[in-house]
């Protein structure tokens, strides 16, 4: 357990920096106190502090440029220089010399983010709700009033990122959760690769397929795509950044050396997609190939699929980044939001927002609109906002717990500083948003959304989620109890999903079964009270009902 070591709050402080061969000192003076940590008087020398020298161009960016906000007192000054001493520390364990340099970049990286959480804290930075308003009709375009003419000569130009470093934890599966069984005995992962594949064939293309791995499942990913080696795909995959926990009494990193348990680390959200993706060198791999635009989504939304209408949009109006926005429902609400602040888009998450203020974010009358996570850009912008160190994405703590050590301890508490790639909007050139249909944006979190997917609602067609024709209206709301959480039970309880064509509502919660044939339509709510047993027998066909209490019909 790491500890704050108050002693050392004098009149200045120094802290020796061990990063790299030549020794450089931090010197954080008690007559600085009211400037901002980059006007002080801190000596170091720049190659170190930065992780790069100036001739470096392979991590000249890492020297981050800081919000212009002053600490406010010394406290702040100490904690930065704390963790910046910690952070030398974990570099000197790391023995192999090529791996230390990887290792001092992504810690340089990690305390820029650090610095600028603690400036914002000091000041109390937050979002002026009075400068909020939604967005112009020229940040958001219509999906209809675009280009329809299948320009498939910019797919030549185009990559496809999935963001892959998630695990199936929530949902109970071991491993990455790209690899939970979705539909047909397929994959997200499955899914994705076989929808560029036909892609790939119909218009004689060779889309690469990119995938954003973490620590935790690099390793996982790295086994399952040999299944495609042979395959018209070509697969490329890089690891995001492993950030370590930070403790949240002392403000210092969890980890003491750089093969600390895994639980240590944490991965800092896909706002990191940037600088992961230049530093791994597929950014420049991606341009030598010809590639100007990439097409990221999260690995488990299976409405994302690669669009003509919008790469055409893109590569015509040279919008450098493009987020697809859906309308926004009642089960929507807690989405972040496109907004235009002073003029400029903006992405609004609910964690930025006072809270006298949640209920009108969560109005769909102010904020139609929400971020499905499906990102276009320009692959040179992304090179450039990187290099130039642009990027100041708001920064998102993460508070959470961890075992302790020792049995009949306390928890720990520590906070995880991640970004979300929609925040980098108002970094790029003509962003703007595109307002598109439902179906682009079909996730699965919860076995909630399984169920959906799996359904009769929809058939599988090159990879891809089609709706049935014959539905009318927008795919039902599916809520299933604590009792459906994990996917063994769901499972179990749900062995041959239900036909739900015609479903427009359903809620089910406690020990409920549901044999073979079921048929659900309009609103069904099923509810078993505590220690009674709800099975629907087989071709069972409910409608407008709610079921509750006990049912068990005995065969005999």
């Amino acid at each position: 357990m790491c500890e704050l070591n108050v002693a050392v709050v004098h009149r200045s402080l120094i802290a020796e920096s061990s990063l790299g061969s030549v020794s450089s000192s931090v010197e954080v003076s008690a007559t600085a106190e009211g400037l901002p940590i980059d006007q002080q008087n801190i000596t170091c020398s720049p190659s170190k502090w930065n992780g790069a020298s100036e001739g470096d161009a392979t991590r000249k960016h890492h020297g981050k440029s800081q919000s212009h906000v002053a600490f406010e007192n010394t406290s702040t000054n100490v904690a930065a220089s704390q963790m910046r001493n910690a952070l030398n520390m974990l570099a000197d364990t790391v023995n192999d010399p090529e791996e230390k340099k990887r290792f001092e970049t992504e810690m340089d990286n990690f305390f820029s983010l650090f610095r600028r959480w603690l400036n914002d804290k000091a000041k109390g930075n937050t979002i002026n709700w009075e400068k909020i308003a939604p967005p112009a009709p020229s940040q958001v375009v219509a999906y209809d009033d675009l280009p329809n003419s299948n320009a498939v000569d910019f797919l030549n130009k185009l990559a496809v990122v999935k963001l892959n470093g998630g695990l199936g934890t929530s949902m109970g599966c071991v491993g990455p959760k790209s690899v939970i069984e979705v539909r047909d005995g397929m994959s997200f992962l499955d899914l994705s690769v076989r929808q560029i594949e036909y892609l790939n064939r119909t218009y004689d293309v060779n889309v690469p397929f990119v995938l954003m791995n973490s620590f935790n499942t690099d390793a996982d990913t790295a086994s399952i795509i040999k299944k495609y080696e042979g395959h018209n795909i070509d697969i490329l995959t890089f690891n995001q950044s492993r950030y370590p926990r930070v403790l949240k009494d002392s403000l210092l990193p969890c980890p003491k050396t750089y093969d600390s348990q895994l639980s240590d680390w944490y991965p800092p959200g896909h706002g990191d997609v940037f600088e992961s993706l230049y530093n791994s060198g597929i950014l420049d791999q991606l341009l030598e190939r010809g590639i100007e635009i990439i097409f990221l989504s999260n690995a488990d939304n299976l409405g994302a699929v690669v669009d003509l209408r919008i790469l055409q949009h893109m590569v015509e109006t040279k919008s450098e980044y493009i987020m697809e926005l859906t309308d926004k429902t009642k089960a929507d609400v807690k989405g972040g939001t496109i907004i235009d602040y002073e003029g400029t888009v903006r992405l609004l998450e609910i964690a930025q927002v006072p809270k006298e203020h949640v209920n009108e974010f969560k109005s769909i009358k102010k904020f139609k609109y929400f971020n499905t996570n499906n990102i276009w850009m320009n692959l040179r912008a992304v090179k450039r906002v990187v290099e130039n160190s642009e990027l100041e994405m708001e920064i998102i703590p993460n508070d959470k717990s961890m075992p302790a050590d020792k049995k009949g301890e306390a928890d720990i508490n520590i906070i995880q500083f991640e970004t979300a790639v929609g925040a980098a909007i108002r970094h790029f050139k003509n962003a703007h948003g595109v307002n598109v249909p439902r179906r682009r944006f079909l996730p699965v979190k919860t076995c909630s959304d399984l169920m959906l997917v799996k359904s009769d609602l929809y058939t599988l067609q090159h990879g891809q989620l089609v709706i049935d024709p014959s539905r009318f209206g927008p795919a039902p709301l599916i809520k299933l109890g604590s009792d459906f959480k994990k996917v063994a039970q769901f499972q179990k309880r749900i062995p041959s999903i239900p036909k739900i064509l015609e479903l427009d509502h359903l809620t089910i919660t406690g020990n409920v079964n549901l044999a073979r044939g079921v048929v659900l339509k309009g609103t069904v709510i099923i509810v078993a009270t505590e220690g009674s047993t709800i099975d629907l027998p087989p071709g069972s066909i409910l409608e407008n009902v709610v079921v509750q209490g006990s049912l068990r019909i005995l065969e005999h």
